[in-house]
């Protein structure tokens, strides 16, 4: 359908674009910006006048809990949170029942997901067989089948050789490996971040050395191989002061930090509300502005929700004894303009690490407005509230953010010029 959008204040990071101007789509394509196309018929036309477009968020973790988690989630209640959201393109991590290990898991997800409609999936798949960490899974077979990275989450590899091997043969392909930095035996056990509130509070700790033992491995080892890496959910100051030397020396690295990992602090944890517990843990308020800090230099590039709905029944044990993660992916908006709201960024750049960032990352055809990309699209309005929770899409409720009043509101997401949400 020929599309005209008009009035809003375009801005596209990667290409530095900022102003009002009108956007044209046709084919599922953008077509043109600011003059229509010789002989173009506009058959439908947005007034987006007070609206902010950008190119569609890109999220590079999103659990969509299918196949096998379908009590807590499935691929068209994730995607239409997403969307909601503003997100345009997601990956999804490997931990599903079966593993995504194999090429029928990645086609039945990919399948789903366009059958969906309301947002791009692009899987991560598993760096290893059953996640165990022993035999490499067929990688080749899976990137063919649609994986765009691949790693094994918070599941340890056997041994450091297992380790080694695994990214020496991903680098020969020029594959992309998605590390969780977190040191298995350091955290084994633990519940939140070691220091005066877990003590306090009588919670087995996490140091942050079970971040950074791992990270340092991790960079040697990518250093030795020459892969392509990117570490997801950076969780410490240090952590970040680790990935900033590395790219300093020129290696092939990228991270990125969970939206809620940039507002929360281990304080929250103070009432045992199970809502909180997130692994890798909500660590010290320094930590929270040592990677704010990263993320305003770009040492971080990309923020994403690492969005992990749960059923009701997943948060009511008490705190030790529920499941970790929240459900963030349709605040991913609204949450990240808190931080323009607290000075941090403006607004170019936080919309670059929610766009050209992370596609950059993880080497997506997503993140940018011009003539020929994809037009996914977000158009939100910047100066509108959003009441979160007042609608909710995502099967999981487990989110401490529902009932507060965040800055910002989705108006349209659009995946190839067609509308897949409007609030």
């Amino acid at each position: 359908m020929r599309t005209r959008i008009f009035g809003a204040r375009v801005i596209d990071p990667a290409s530095g674009l900022d102003q009002v101007s009108d956007l044209y789509l046709d084919g599922g394509k953008i077509v043109a910006i600011h003059q229509a196309p010789s002989g173009f018929v506009t058959e439908q036309e947005i007034d987006a006048n007070g609206l902010i477009a950008s190119p569609g968020l890109v999220d590079l973790s999103v659990a969509l809990r299918e196949p096998g988690y379908s009590r807590k989630g499935n691929i068209a209640s994730e995607t239409l949170a997403a969307a909601a959201g503003g997100v345009t393109s997601l990956c999804c991590p490997p931990l599903t029942k079966p593993v995504l290990d194999t090429s029928a898991v990645a086609e039945l997800i990919l399948d789903r997901a366009q059958e969906a409609g309301h947002a791009k999936v692009f899987p991560i798949g598993a760096l290893t067989k059953g996640l165990a960490g022993e035999q490499l899974a067929e990688l080749v077979a899976l990137r063919d089948a649609g994986c765009v990275a691949f790693g094994n989450g918070l599941a340890p590899m056997a041994n450091n050789r297992t380790l080694r091997r695994a990214l020496e043969y991903a680098a020969t392909f020029d594959l992309t490996v998605v590390f969780h930095a977190q040191d298995a035996d350091l955290a084994d056990g633990g519940l939140a971040h070691e220091g005066p509130t877990a003590s306090f509070l009588g919670l087995a700790g996490i140091p942050e050395t079970a971040e950074t033992v791992a990270l340092a491995r991790d960079l040697l080892l990518v250093e030795q191989s020459g892969v392509r890496a990117h570490f997801s959910q950076l969780t410490s100051a240090r952590g970040a002061e680790m990935i900033a030397a590395a790219q300093a020396r020129g290696l092939p690295v990228t991270a990125d930090v969970a939206m809620y990992q940039l507002i929360l602090t281990d304080e929250a944890l103070q009432g045992f509300s199970s809502l909180y517990h997130v692994q890798p843990p909500l660590r010290a308020a320094r930590d929270r502005d040592g990677l704010r800090e990263a993320l305003k230099a770009g040492v971080i590039s990309a923020i994403a929700s690492h969005h992990q709905p749960h059923e009701a029944d997943a948060k009511l044990a008490p705190f030790g004894a529920t499941e970790p993660g929240i459900s963030s992916v349709e605040l991913l908006l609204p949450l990240a303009l808190t931080l323009v709201q607290d000075g941090l960024l403006d607004l170019p750049t936080l919309l670059a690490r929610l766009t050209a960032g992370p596609a950059k990352a993880l080497r997506l055809p997503a993140g940018r407005l011009a003539v020929g990309a994809p037009a996914d699209l977000l158009l939100f309005d910047a100066e509108a509230q959003t009441l979160a929770g007042e609608t909710w899409y995502s099967k999981g409720g487990n989110s401490p953010f529902i009932g507060h009043c965040l800055p910002g509101k989705v108006r349209y997401t659009l995946v190839d010029g067609r509308i897949s949400y409007q609030g």
